[in-house]
């Protein structure tokens, strides 16, 4: 005999023993329950929640000043809403973050500590772009919504 019929027979016999062929009734399956299923809400995770408040926080609603985005190229303000949106979410305060557009058009931006205001967060910024050797500063408070979107509440040319 070789080695699977040594190992293959003591099991099918094991298997065969709880068999009968003598019984008269039939064997029922008992009904079985199934798991109720749980519906989750599709929430957003944190990262497409940064992602989707970083595209929507945007200069040209109050963070830039508005003399200096009227000269602004695509470019320049892609770059300015990145940094403005970092500096807000992830920045220390005294620490700017700086951005490079077009032809030599840069900025840079400064925010202070979180403040809590009706338990929504806070921060002053200053935003500073430089286009042709002339600086234009903005400076001003923005608050983080729930959908993480940073708003501009207070600012000053």
């Amino acid at each position: 005999m070789n080695r699977f019929a040594l190992f293959a027979l003591p099991l099918l016999a094991v298997a065969l023993a709880g068999c009968s062929s003598t019984g008269t009734a039939p064997v029922v399956q008992a009904p079985v329950a199934a798991a109720p299923v749980v519906v989750q809400p599709v929430m957003p995770s944190s990262a497409q929640t940064v992602q989707q408040a970083r595209l929507t926080t945007s200069v040209s609603s109050g963070f830039v000043d508005p003399a200096a985005l009227a000269l602004m190229t695509a470019k320049d303000s892609s770059e300015a809403n990145s940094a403005q949106f970092y500096a807000l979410q992830f920045g220390r305060p005294g620490a700017p973050r700086q951005w490079a557009g077009d032809k030599g058009t840069t900025g840079s931006v400064a925010v202070g500590p979180y403040v809590k205001v009706n338990q929504i967060d806070c921060r002053d910024f200053t935003h500073t772009v430089k286009i042709n050797g002339a600086d234009y500063v903005k400076k001003g408070t923005a608050c983080r919504e729930q959908n993480g979107n940073w708003n501009v509440v207070q600012g000053a040319a």
